[in-house]
């Protein structure tokens, strides 16, 4: 690949689906483009579920590009079907507007506040003053039954014959409608996130292509699962929170000192910024020595997280 973006996106295991990764490839080589993920705002911080992400943001920087972070103050009302059984909480505005200043605290410590520095964005702006009318003729009229029944958030709730709200329904058309915003104001020309979100993202480019009469591109990235299959980021004993005021440096450092041996090379090129030689190279220890392994990955990672002085407190 031309770009170095997506060569050390690709070499860390990053990258799950992409869109015309050709031309997407052409497009970063030849200059610096901005990008955006969308986070939840159902707590007021953000937990290890999120930390893929976060650091694919971090390497979007890295790489000179300029990252959008969307707050999902609006869509947050509805709530993402995506793997979920049943409907969420509905959570109310103002503790939507509270959770969204938590997240924030936490982005300006994982993210660089400087050269092309983060920009951020909270969905409410544009989703929060929509007419319904007319939204349904400029916006919902380019979607269809039919597609809007194929994608695994609605798909999979129907074929467990699970309940799905009218108001669920509707997420992947405001998601698509964020995408659609956020190249209209900020020439937003690509969407990463998670393999769940990998038919909202399309709804977004395909929204974009129609009614901006431009290209973008989405690459989603694999979904990191605990070892029973459920999502990363929540223990029995509750979720593994990013800020210690919530979860102590002990043990989230202690979180990663105990992962299961067979993940321990994925989670170094994941989880943190070793040379990729590295990260390889501790990946081929066994036995008692990936022991050694796992106490690099747990002070990387608490140190990227929480600093270098409280991993060195944990350790």
């Amino acid at each position: 690949m031309k770009s170095t973006f997506l060569k050390e996106m690709s070499d860390r295991g990053y990258i799950n689906q992409c869109t015309d990764i050709d031309n997407l490839d052409e497009l970063l080589s030849r200059g610096k483009i901005k990008a955006y993920i969308g986070f939840d705002c159902t707590a007021d911080c953000l937990h290890v579920g999120s930390l893929m992400q976060i650091m694919i943001l971090r390497l979007l920087q890295k790489h000179g590009h300029q990252p959008i972070v969307l707050f999902g103050g609006g869509t947050t009302l509805i709530g993402d079907p995506s793997g979920k059984d049943s409907t969420r909480k509905i959570i109310q505005k103002k503790t939507i507007k509270n959770n969204i200043l938590g997240i924030r605290d936490n982005f300006k410590k994982l993210l660089k506040q400087k050269k092309n520095k983060a920009i951020f964005v909270d969905n409410v702006n544009w989703l929060g003053k929509l007419n319904y009318i007319n939204f349904l003729r400029e916006v919902g009229s380019h979607f269809t039954i039919n597609k809007m029944l194929t994608f695994d958030s609605v798909k999979i709730r129907l074929e467990r014959q699970q309940s799905l709200s009218y108001m669920e329904f509707n997420y992947m058309i405001l998601q698509a409608y964020d995408f659609f915003q956020l190249n209209k104001k900020y020439n937003c020309s690509l969407q990463l996130g998670g393999s769940d979100q990998w038919g909202n993202i399309v709804n977004g480019i395909d929204l974009i292509r129609k009614l901006n009469n431009k290209k973008a591109f989405a690459i989603t990235s694999p979904l990191i699962t605990n070892n029973d299959g459920s999502k990363m980021g929540k223990t029995e004993d509750g979720a593994i929170w990013l800020d210690e005021n919530k979860f102590s440096n002990y043990n989230f450092y202690q979180f990663w000192r105990n992962v299961d041996d067979a993940d321990v090379p994925k989670f170094l090129l994941l989880f943190t910024k070793l040379p990729l030689d590295e990260a390889l190279k501790l990946s081929k220890l066994k036995g008692q020595e990936i022991n050694e392994a796992k106490k690099i990955l747990a002070f990387e990672v608490t140190k990227i997280t929480r600093g270098e002085k409280q991993a060195k407190e944990a350790e």
